[in-house]
């Protein structure tokens, strides 16, 4: 017998493509896709083999979507109580679970088959962690359960970079890590802000987001205490001679930057300036890599810029 969500679908007809795609967040999967490449660049002074950066960039991306899919499902009930999350294709009823865990079946199937096969197996097996973390630790536990939900859940939004890097030298060095420090600081207060913003909803949703099990006040703190430490780690490439002087003094700016947007959200009565320091958020972490790849190319053409 179908449930209502099914009987949703079969009314409005065939599921289209379109609907599959969003729930696998494309514009996450491509920050993320972003991240992996410039961790492949960065791995070696050469160019990179091409097939393993094209498997590898599309089995990164691939195990991201199905990550994606996956909270889709898991989330429904959540999604459904959001504003932000309501029109989504499983609440909405645009899509029913039976579809959607097929989907991320194929998805990561498809996924470490392409990594085990076509990359090498430390890449397979790092990506069906991160996978795991974020699908199920993350969405299943922590969230439902911590305020430190995004601190802990964001190891495996990290992890893109330095699954890039393996995929290219079948190694973790130190580099690598650093990489995924970086973006590890970053996600508490990329997310802060927004759920800031969206705290009533999180509230009405019985999900214990830091503002609302602390307060709005606190988590402002917390968000100005990261953004300080994220300054500090951001140039961490630089004092291992990772990278050079054009990267330092963009790095530097950059980490100034949301230093800035963080104390204005601290200092403010209200919680207007919340979004503004969410988008920055985002353009700092694609300035930043893109400041990465910028600076190797550049210190293989002028060696004398580096550290």
């Amino acid at each position: 017998m179908a449930t209502t969500g099914e009987l949703s679908i079969l009314n409005q007809g065939t599921i289209t493509w379109r609907r599959y795609y969003e729930m696998t967040k494309p514009k996450v999967v491509l920050l993320i896709a972003f991240t992996a490449l410039v961790g492949m660049l960065l791995s070696t002074p050469g160019a990179v083999p091409l097939k393993l950066l094209l498997f590898g960039l599309a089995g990164i991306s691939l195990a991201a979507a199905c990550g994606a899919v996956i909270n889709h499902i898991l989330d429904q009930r959540i999604d459904a109580l959001m504003e932000r999350t309501s029109r989504r294709p499983i609440p909405s009823g645009r899509m029913d679970t039976r579809h959607a865990v097929g989907f991320a079946l194929l998805l990561g199937i498809i996924s470490m088959l392409m990594l085990a096969t076509q990359v090498n197996l430390l890449t397979a097996g790092l990506t069906f962690l991160a996978l795991i973390g974020y699908a199920f630790i993350y969405t299943l536990y922590l969230k439902r359960t911590t305020p430190q939900n995004i601190v802990w859940g964001g190891l495996a939004g990290a992890a893109p970079p330095l699954l890039g890097w393996c995929a290219i030298t079948n190694s973790v060095p130190l580099e690598a890590f650093l990489l995924l420090l970086i973006v590890f600081i970053w996600t508490p207060p990329h997310f802060w802000p927004l759920a800031i913003h969206r705290r009533q909803e999180y509230a009405r949703a019985s999900i214990p987001m830091l503002p609302v099990t602390h307060g709005v006040d606190f988590t402002k703190q917390q968000i100005l205490l990261y953004s300080l430490m994220l300054l500090a780690v951001s140039l961490m490439p630089f004092v291992i001679h990772m990278s050079g002087y054009l990267y330092l003094a963009g790095a530097f700016a950059l980490g100034v930057g949301f230093v800035y947007h963080a104390f204005v959200l601290w200092r403010s009565d209200d919680n207007q300036h919340a979004m503004k320091t969410f988008g920055y958020s985002i353009v700092y972490l694609s300035l930043l890599f893109v400041l990465l790849l910028v600076d190797h190319y550049l210190l293989l053409l002028l060696p004398g810029l580096g550290a």
